[in-house]
C-alpha cells in the first residue's frame, strides 16, 4: 500500500524524461515504474499530460524575519514559495538580529517549526569580526556562509580581503559570496544622489563594481584552496571570469536579470532597483550564454521584499530588492517555452544544481529512496500573473501584467501534497532540509 502514487506523467529523472508512474510511502520515492495500476494507494494524482520535475530547490531568499516581519515573514514567504512550486528553501543572514550566533540560528529553526510550507535552510552570515563560522555552518539546518562583500540590505559586511580570506580559511563548507566591491561603491555613490532616478542605480552600481570583487573573490578562494558560490551574476565581464575557473567557483542568476532590462527602470521605477542591478540587454544576453554553455550552475529568486510604501520613496532613498520565490517557477517555465532553455536544463538549474553545490542530502532528483518532492507543471496552462496572486506580505511583483506559459499545478513536499490544482492544502509541514556530513 502506498501513501501516494502520481499516475501518467512525464517524469524527468536521471534517466531523462520518462513516462512513469511514482510510488511514495513515508516521504520516500519507493517505486518507479511503467505503470502501478494494480497498486493500491491512499491518494493519487494524475499526472495525465503534465511534467513531474523533482522538487524546485530556491537556494537564495530574504524572508526579513526576525525583525522586519512587516515585509514578510517565514510563514508567508514559505506559503509564496509553495505556491509557486517551489518545495524548498535557503534563507539569508541579514535579518534582525543577524544570524551569527547559535542563538539566532537555533531562533529561526524555532520560528520555522510549525509555520513553514515548504523545507528551509539557514545562511549564517560571515563577519569580519573573529568567529566561530567553522562551528555554526556544521549546525543542523544551516546552508553554509553568506559573505556580503558589498553593502546591501542589512549590516553585514566584509569588504577587506583579510576578513574573507579568515572566512575561507576556517569554513568548511562551500561559501555564498554577494560580489560587489564596497570601496568602489561609496567613491561612486554620488552618482546615485545627483541622478535621483533609479535609471541611475546600474552606473552607481556598475560592471566594474561587480567584477572587480568578483575578482578578488576568486583570488583569495584559489589561495585558500575553498570553493565559492557566486550569488546573482549580472555582467558578461564576470562570466568569462567565472569560465575560467569552474574548478574553484559556482554561479548563480536569477530569473530578474534573466528577463527584465534597464528599460525596466522607466516603467516601474524603483520597483525594478535591486543590488546588484537589473542592467542592459547587452548583458542579459551574455548571461543567457553563460546558461547555455554551462558556466551558470544555479537560478534562484534571490526574493527580498519590501513594501510598496518603501519602494515608492524616492530614489536613491527607496530600498533595493523584490520578490520572486513565488515567480521563479513560470517565470522561468515561458523561458522554457520561449525556447531559452530546456526543462532539462531547468531541472538541472533548480534542483539538481543547488543539491550538487551544496551537498543537500536526499533532494534533487526523482530517483528511489530520495524525498517525494514534486514540482508538477502544466507547460502548456498560460496565465497573466497580477498582484493579486502574490501572497507574500508585500502583494506586489515586479512582474504584473505579464503574459506567460508554464505554471506549477502541483506542490509535493516529503509525499505531502502542499498545493493542489493551484491551491494550498492542509497545514504547514515545512522540515530542516539535512546536508551530506551534518547529523
Amino acid at each position: 500500500m502506498f501513501d501516494l502514487i502520481i499516475k501518467n506523467g512525464t517524469c524527468f529523472t536521471p534517466n531523462g524524461r520518462q513516462q512513469l508512474d511514482i510510488g511514495i510511502q513515508q516521504g520516500k520515492i519507493t517505486a518507479l515504474a511503467p505503470t502501478l495500476a494494480e497498486q493500491q494507494s491512499n491518494q493519487t494524482i494524475d499526472a495525465q499530460n503534465l511534467h513531474v520535475l523533482p522538487g524546485v530547490i530556491d537556494s537564495q531568499v530574504h524572508f526579513r524575519e526576525p525583525g522586519n516581519e512587516h515585509k514578510e515573514d517565514l510563514a508567508t514567504g514559505t506559503m509564496a514559495a509553495a505556491l509557486g512550486g517551489v518545495t524548498a528553501i535557503f534563507e539569508m543572514p541579514n535579518t534582525n538580529p543577524a544570524t551569527t550566533s547559535v542563538a539566532a540560528l537555533n531562533d529561526k529553526l524555532q520560528r520555522a517549526e510549525g509555520r513553514a510550507w515548504c523545507d528551509y535552510a539557514f545562511f549564517i552570515g560571515g563577519t569580519p569580526e573573529d568567529s566561530n563560522w567553522h562551528q555554526l555552518e556544521s549546525l543542523p539546518g544551516c546552508s553554509g556562509i553568506k559573505i556580503f562583500m558589498g553593502s546591501s540590505t542589512g549590516n553585514l559586511l566584509v569588504e577587506q580581503d583579510d576578513a574573507i580570506r579568515a572566512i575561507l580559511q576556517r569554513s568548511q563548507r562551500r561559501c555564498a559570496v554577494h560580489c560587489e566591491d564596497e570601496p568602489r561603491l561609496r567613491e561612486r555613490k554620488h552618482i546615485a544622489e545627483e541622478g535621483q532616478h533609479p535609471r541611475f542605480h546600474p552606473e552607481w552600481r556598475d560592471i566594474e563594481t561587480a567584477f572587480l570583487a568578483t575578482q578578488r573573490l576568486l583570488k583569495i578562494a584559489r589561495e585558500c584552496h575553498h570553493p565559492v558560490h557566486v550569488l546573482h551574476v549580472t555582467t558578461a565581464k564576470e562570466m568569462a571570469l567565472l569560465a575560467q575557473n569552474k574548478d574553484i567557483a559556482t554561479v548563480e542568476v536569477t530569473p530578474q536579470h534573466l528577463t527584465l532590462t534597464d528599460s525596466a527602470y522607466e516603467e516601474i521605477g524603483t520597483f525594478a532597483q535591486m543590488n546588484p542591478p537589473i542592467r542592459s540587454e547587452t548583458q542579459q544576453i551574455a548571461l543567457w550564454e553563460a546558461v547555455a554553455n554551462g558556466t551558470v550552475d544555479v537560478v534562484g529568486s534571490d526574493h527580498a521584499p519590501h513594501t510598496r510604501e518603501e519602494k515608492s520613496k524616492p530614489y536613491p532613498e527607496s530600498p533595493a530588492g523584490m520578490p520572486g520565490v513565488q515567480t521563479l517557477v513560470p517565470i522561468m517555465l515561458n523561458h522554457v517555452n520561449n525556447g531559452k532553455l530546456t526543462l532539462e536544463r531547468f531541472v538541472d538549474l533548480t534542483a539538481s544544481g543547488p543539491a550538487r553545490i551544496y551537498n543537500i542530502a536526499n533532494k534533487g532528483r526523482i530517483a528511489l529512496g530520495y524525498d517525494a518532492d514534486f514540482t508538477i507543471v502544466d507547460m502548456q496552462k498560460r496565465v497573466v500573473i497580477d498582484n493579486d496572486w502574490i501572497v507574500s506580505k508585500c502583494a506586489w511583483t515586479p512582474y504584473h501584467g505579464m503574459s506567460v506559459q508554464g505554471w506549477p499545478l502541483h506542490t509535493i513536499i516529503r509525499g505531502n501534497t502542499v498545493m493542489l490544482d493551484g491551491e494550498l492544502q492542509s497545514q504547514p509541514i515545512g522540515e530542516a532540509v539535512r546536508f551530506i556530513g551534518i547529523v
